[in-house]
């Protein structure tokens, strides 16, 4: 016998680019202390260092692209609509706290 399904719940605004942000971070203590190790490094474990460095760009360019991608998601004149009638708080207002 089947049940009936439950509704989906409700999406929770957050900031993203604040995991973003600590994601990049972490990279760069990841290569901080690769480089640190110098040449203590094992020569086939070098590699690494070109991984956190492609961990900070992608984080630098998620943390840039994540407002853009969300000004033009198709719920942003909604959620704006919603802002300016008083039904949610806005995102601004959030980030002033």
């Amino acid at each position: 016998m089947r049940h009936a399904r439950k509704p989906d719940p409700e999406v929770m605004e957050s900031d993203y680019r604040v995991p973003t942000a600590l994601g990049t971070a972490a990279w760069a203590a990841a290569l901080i202390v690769l480089v640190a190790m110098g040449d203590d490094l094992a020569e086939q474990d070098r590699w690494w260092r070109w991984v956190c460095l492609t961990g900070i760009a992608l984080g630098i360019f998620g943390f840039l692209y994540i407002p853009r991608h969300l000004r033009k998601s198709p719920d942003a004149g909604e959620r704006r609509a919603a802002e300016a009638s008083g039904a949610i708080e806005p995102r601004n207002a959030r980030r002033a706290q």
